[in-house]
């Protein structure tokens, strides 16, 4: 593993001994056959099917670096429901070169607390409160995007699109890339076609095994929509046709 990395999080080991001989998450596959695993670009994307251990991975690499399990920067310290795997204890994160200026962790199913958290905090910042609920969940995302991400930072991202029309997703797209072009570095676990054709960026596959690298026109994300957009009714025949 590159040791004179440029990225913030270059890559993690695994420390087996710091956690159980089975059950959750050992019971995920790639989690189960994990040793180290190496970051090389400055985006890189978690893809495969639900329950493969995207989000379970970024959780923990997100809770090793000190940021809050439901989101936010390294200073929040809320907590609504205690749900995180002990996994962020088993982790070692290999640091790079460079030491990040700021970053955030954000996930689509606790945004909602995240942005609640984030109008209190607000307040005692001495500059104009965020009203972030009193905007569409997706006009409230972007606004805590184009707010909270800058350069020379580190950005965990998971299942961002829950909250975007494709347009708006292509939206986050250009200030992923205004970010990246800044010094920053993105791990996003996602199922969106649309993000996932970021130029520049790295596709690591969850479905199987073993973590590997993905093409972006081998992703399910791409195939199925490609599929399904290519030949619609022939797919809705097929899925909604009633066997004899």
């Amino acid at each position: 593993m590159n040791d004179f990395s440029d990225l913030y999080i270059a890559g993690l080991e695994l420390i087996r001994d710091r956690i159980g001989q089975s059950g959750y998450p050992l019971d995920i596959p790639v989690i189960s056959n994990l040793n180290s695993l190496e970051f090389t670009r400055s985006v890189t994307f978690f893809v495969g099917e639900n329950g493969t251990g995207k989000s379970t991975l970024l959780e923990a690499i997100a809770v090793n670096y000190g940021f809050n399990p439901e989101g936010g920067t390294r200073n929040y310290s809320f907590s609504t429901y205690d749900s995180h795997s002990a996994l962020y204890n088993a982790i070692r994160l290999i640091k790079g070169c460079r030491s990040a200026k700021g970053g955030y962790f954000l996930r689509a199913e606790s945004f909602y607390n995240v942005a609640t958290a984030e109008e209190e905090y607000s307040k005692g910042k001495g500059g104009r409160p965020m009203h972030y609920h009193e905007r569409s969940h997706g006009e409230s995302f972007l606004a805590l995007v184009r707010e909270s991400f800058k350069g020379n930072g580190i950005y965990l991202l998971d299942e961002p699109e829950a909250a975007l029309s494709p347009q708006r997703q292509l939206t986050l797209m250009l200030e992923i890339k205004r970010c990246v072009e800044n010094g920053a570095q993105f791990i996003i676990a996602t199922h969106s076609p649309i993000l996932l054709g970021l130029p520049g960026s790295e596709i690591l596959s969850f479905d199987g095994d073993c973590i590997r690298p993905c093409r972006y026109e081998d992703t399910d994300s791409y195939k199925i929509t490609k599929i399904f957009m290519n030949d619609r009714e022939l797919i809705l025949k097929k899925l909604f046709e009633t066997k004899e």
